[in-house]
């Protein structure tokens, strides 16, 4: 065995894929080569090193970049035999290798590279795309196009890392990818998005909508009977931004003033609280059917003597007196 033949079986020696015969010869090899000696050993405190520190996966960018590079590779190789060989008997050679630790990514890499290999052969086959054709489709299976990238669909970007001495950066991102369902609100699904979309203020009208909806069914009697949806409609009361939010949410409240003291006293700090008036207003005619409540009277009370609007006080007071009309 020379040198040259001696370092190809130094690496299979050191993890114990080297057949016996050639073993043998390695050995008596050694015996007389220091400098292929040196080499086994080297190898040997690599393998030991190697040993203790974990596999790392390749990086989706750079399995990427290199089955790019390899379809360009064929596609500037001649047609012929001599290349197919060689490439099937570097993927024997591999395949030897296949339970060498410190060998992991490169078979990772080699796989990646044969399925490129096999889908372009394929494609010769039936019927070969234009160049430019087949550039674009392995571009875009591999990484996203930046040009067409939204930003409203990046949940959150995890990891920015530069490659060392280049100016190549690789950036990890979560996406949003937006998706669709079709039903009615009597569909928990449904309704489990809509109370979501109460709380969700980036799309103003998609906001709107969920409000107005979940309203008219609870008016009509349908779902308010669920907790989540009439803690929706209560929250939006009290706090939503938008004046006809509110609104739509106090309309879907009224049937259920009467039996749901929570919803009662939602009501009440809109007629004492919300900045608009008309809301205000509405909200003294929706307290009707629970007008001899004392806690409702003691608002009535506190508005009618108190608030900056004239029409208010006077609404109130008139409110007053026909209830205490009523009592007697």
């Amino acid at each position: 065995m020379n040198c040259e033949m001696a370092q190809e079986c130094i690496v299979l020696a050191a993890y114990g894929e080297l057949p016996d015969d050639q073993a043998h010869q390695l050995d008596q090899h050694l015996a007389g080569c220091e400098r292929c000696r040196q080499e086994m050993e080297a190898v040997a405190g690599l393998q030991k090193a190697m040993s203790v520190l974990p596999v790392t996966d390749p990086s989706p960018s750079l399995l990427a970049r290199t089955r790019l590079r390899l379809d360009e590779a064929l596609d500037e190789m001649p047609q012929g035999g001599f290349f197919l060989r060689r490439w099937q008997s570097f993927r024997r050679g591999a395949g030897r290798l296949a339970s060498a630790p410190v060998m992991a990514s490169a078979v990772l890499l080699a796989g990646a590279a044969g399925g490129g290999w096999g889908g372009y052969r394929l494609g010769r086959k039936a019927e070969a795309p234009q160049p430019s054709t087949l550039e674009a489709k392995s571009t875009a299976a591999a990484v996203p196009v930046l040009a067409q990238l939204d930003p409203t669909q990046i949940a959150r970007v995890s990891s920015v890392t530069q490659e060392q001495g280049t100016q190549e950066l690789e950036v990890r991102f979560d996406r949003v990818v937006p998706e669709t369902v079709f039903g009615t609100v009597d569909d928990p699904e449904i309704r489990r998005l809509l109370v979501a979309a109460t709380r969700d203020q980036a799309d103003p009208r998609a906001h709107e909508n969920s409000v107005n909806v979940l309203a008219q069914e609870c008016r009509s009697g349908r779902v308010c009977t669920n907790g989540p949806v009439r803690n929706a409609l209560m929250v939006a009361l009290r706090y939503d931004h938008s004046a006809a939010v509110r609104q739509k949410a106090l309309e879907g409240l009224q049937p259920y003033i009467s039996e749901d003291t929570r919803v009662r006293d939602a009501v009440l700090e809109a007629l004492l609280n919300d900045p608009d008036p008309e809301i205000r207003t509405e909200a003294i005619g929706l307290l009707a059917p629970v007008e001899a409540d004392s806690s409702v009277r003691e608002v009535l009370q506190t508005v009618s003597n108190e608030d900056d609007n004239p029409y208010i006080r006077t609404v109130s007071r008139q409110f007053l007196e026909q209830a205490a009309e009523q009592i007697q």
